[in-house]
């Protein structure tokens, strides 16, 4: 007889386990090969971030340079990768040369997975610090986290991109003056915000592609999810859209967390972004409620992005988000309801434009991009 459970399959106690460190782990979370499978690495990202660890997900499928190129630019504690495809005598050495090429020769690697014992050693000795087999219980992983996680210097690298990353954790975290640093504004500060599971991950990853293969310019991404209120930890999920394996270096992409709206550092972060040569930059809000509108006061121009089912029109009538607007954009727009979402945006919208997409089929993405990369 079937039964119902409600044990995870694998429990941690929910707490912070990382208070004492330095500063909040970060880990880059990813898969090399061709595994296609994620259930596992997405059951150790939720209990590295229920004991108060920020977890940057980078999705299946990666290669060694775009696992390096994340784990540089998220200025990452270490990287974690899962193998399961048995190439991890090819791959994992490969990930550590790449991590030297683009500027980080002193990054942590852990690897997990099926690795037979006799290649333990083989791996160590190619410069991984450790080596999880099948059955590494969650608080040893959180462990290997917390002996990763070592102080935080000034200077990381020579790498420009590299650098830059480090000067981000430093102001965000609060322990550097950015008025010590260069700072100019990018030509272009675009916000894109939208309630939860409006695609604006996936948006923000089309343009960046759309971005790219039209050769408009330098473009930086940064992307804020929210800090749980009891460990401090956090899933930092948004890059897993992106296609680091073909966008390559062509762009730089940050994840951070915040609790609620606190974009206290935004404005300092905008201006070392703009000082790295960056003339466009597009910020990412965490999912927004009716009344999250604080992005406004840091960005030229917001895109409030919607979906079917959103609400009636008395919702579009409503103080909040929409009143923000300089774009709107239809998300989703394959979905039911989109003809009467649009017909009632355009009851509201007092001549701002209105755009509909499928950004999972890049369905309108370049007619949005055209129209952000005209705006002043």
């Amino acid at each position: 007889m079937t039964t119902s459970t409600n044990v995870p399959t694998t429990s941690i106690e929910k707490k912070d386990r990382c208070n004492d460190l330095d500063h909040r782990p970060r880990v880059l979370l990813g898969k090399m090969g061709l595994d296609g499978h994620d259930r596992g690495v997405k059951l150790i990202a939720r209990a590295m971030r229920d004991s108060g660890i920020h977890v940057i997900y980078s999705g299946l499928w990666q290669t060694p340079r775009s696992l390096a190129i994340s784990a540089r630019d998220e200025d990452a504690d270490c990287i974690a990768a899962s193998m399961m495809s048995n190439s991890h005598l090819v791959l994992v050495p490969k990930l550590i040369e790449e991590c030297a090429n683009v500027g980080r020769p002193d990054m942590t690697v852990n690897i997990g997975g099926i690795i037979p014992n006799e290649d333990v050693q083989s791996m160590l000795d190619a410069g991984v610090a450790e080596v999880h087999r099948t059955g590494t219980t969650m608080e040893e992983i959180v462990n290997s986290v917390r002996r990763a996680t070592q102080e935080y210097s000034n200077q990381v690298s020579d790498h420009p991109m590299a650098q830059l990353a480090r000067d981000i954790s430093l102001v965000h975290d609060g322990r550097l003056d950015a008025n010590q640093l260069p700072n100019q504004r990018p030509k272009r500060v675009i916000g894109f915000t939208g309630s939860p599971g409006a695609g604006k991950s996936t948006l923000v990853a089309s343009l960046a592609g759309e971005f790219v293969r039209k050769d408009l310019g330098k473009l930086a991404v940064i992307a804020f999810d929210p800090m749980s209120p009891i460990t401090s930890g956090a899933l930092l999920g948004d890059r897993l859209r992106v296609d680091f394996n073909n966008l390559d270096e062509n762009i730089f992409y940050r994840s951070l967390a915040i609790s609620g709206e606190d974009y206290a550092t935004l404005p300092d972060l905008i201006g070392l972004i703009g000082a790295a040569g960056f003339d466009t930059l597009i910020v990412e809000t965490v999912g927004a409620g009716q009344n999250d509108v604080a992005i406004r006061n840091h960005v030229d121009h917001t895109a409030v992005v919607v979906v079917p089912g959103m609400g009636d029109s008395v919702q579009m009538d409503k103080a909040g988000i929409l009143e923000i607007a300089d774009v709107f954009i239809v998300n989703k727009a394959d979905f039911p309801g989109e003809s009467n979402l649009v017909r009632d945006l355009l009851d509201v919208a007092s001549k701002r434009p209105i755009f509909e997409t499928v950004a999972t089929r890049g369905q309108g993405i370049p007619e949005l991009l055209e129209a952000l990369s005209e705006l002043g």
